[in-house]
């Protein structure tokens, strides 16, 4: 059961905790919006799937802003207890760095679990939806419904197509096409045509009542063909995926394989729910102040400590993908460095230095 200083600990971290993620996912969405918008407005995939991919991409970059966000909450919002003399207060009444840990560590229980759905189900899955998407919205875009007026190049400008007119059932008017297929350049003209299969890599157009020119430019060799029927197939280049392939795989995937792209993955997605609970044990040490110093003094700190983690675990993640000797080990020793420099820091505030003891003894009233 839990005490009033429990919840009272509880809220106070908690609420410092979901405003430092919601801070930065604010600042995610920005960047991610700008980036979209900026790829739809050049036509590279239609505004329809801007809010799905930037939902998704949000929620595939919570396994990393969550983290930081409970490791900062915690270190401010113990920092300002400590600030405000608050934590001095429970001190002289008993209560130890032991103490707080409990209503602390009911929160990142949470926030484990949490992570680990999302890193071992959620993200991979929505990394796949999200690149399926992004390749249906590139193909659809690259040659989707012609739109009247506009010219719409393919190919890489070795196609050319133009309508002037689009009816209501989809059927085309004053239809110009355009194909260049090394120096000999076909040209037809049409006075209906229809589009099938828009959209699809494999498209038909047919065009009615038109002509058809055959030649090279600058020379006076040309052919011209009448036609009350004439199909032009259409096939579209396969569109890349971005993201890399164990990446996108599910996670009972990746266990017992032995290619060690996947077991860096796999390693990665172990390490998210567990670098929350790392970082758990390390801030509530992190966040103690010195008397008269400020509320944010041990920020920085903070920051340079997860830069520090972080960056270790991303190295040491690349050296098991390229099946280095770093990699040899994995990445669970990684974790043991910052919790062995929190256990040093408890010690160390159980049993002081004399130097330490001078400080406190200077510090008192």
């Amino acid at each position: 059961m839990l005490t009033r200083l429990d919840r009272y600990l509880l809220r106070e971290v908690s609420a410092t905790f979901v405003a430092v993620t919601g801070v930065l996912l604010v600042i995610l969405l920005s960047n991610q919006l700008a980036r979209v918008l900026g790829q739809a407005a050049q036509g590279d995939f239609p505004g329809s799937v801007v809010l799905s991919l930037i939902g998704l991409t949000s929620l595939q970059q919570l396994t990393v802003l969550v983290p930081i966000g409970l490791f900062l909450g915690i270190v401010l919002a113990l920092g300002r207890l400590y600030h405000e003399s608050e934590m001095t207060a429970l001190t002289a009444c008993g209560v130890g760095p032991w103490r707080i840990f409990r209503p602390i560590a009911l929160l990142a229980l949470a926030v484990v679990a949490l992570l680990a759905v999302l890193s071992f189900r959620v993200v991979p899955a929505a990394g796949q939806l999200a690149q399926d998407i992004r390749i249906e919205a590139l193909r659809a875009a690259q040659f989707g419904a012609l739109e009247p007026g506009r010219f719409r190049s393919f190919a890489g400008g070795d196609a050319v197509f133009y309508a002037e007119r689009v009816l209501a059932d989809g059927k085309l008017e004053g239809v110009f096409v355009q194909r260049r297929d090394g120096e000999r350049v076909e040209i037809a003209v049409a006075a209906r045509a229809e589009q099938r299969g828009a959209g699809r890599p494999e498209q038909l157009f047919v065009l009615y009542d038109g002509r058809r020119y055959e030649g090279i430019p600058g020379k006076p060799e040309w052919r011209m063909v009448e036609f009350r029927e004439h199909g032009i197939p259409v096939r579209l280049p396969e569109t890349k995926a971005k993201r890399k392939r164990h990446e996108l795989k599910p996670t009972r995937a990746l266990f017992g394989s032995t290619e060690p792209a996947d077991r860096a993955e796999l390693a990665w997605r172990i390490a998210v729910p567990t670098m929350a609970a790392v970082l758990m044990v390390l801030a509530v040490p992190i966040s103690k102040l010195r008397p008269r110093q400020g509320r944010f003094a041990r920020v920085g700190i903070a920051v340079l400590a997860y830069f520090l983690y972080s960056n270790l675990v991303a190295t040491v993640r690349v050296w098991i993908e390229k099946d280095s000797a770093g990699g040899t080990l994995g990445l669970w020793w990684v974790h043991l460095l910052p919790l062995a420099l929190a256990g040093w820091m408890l010690w160390r505030e159980e049993h002081p230095g004399p130097l330490l003891r001078r400080r406190r003894e200077a510090a008192r009233p």
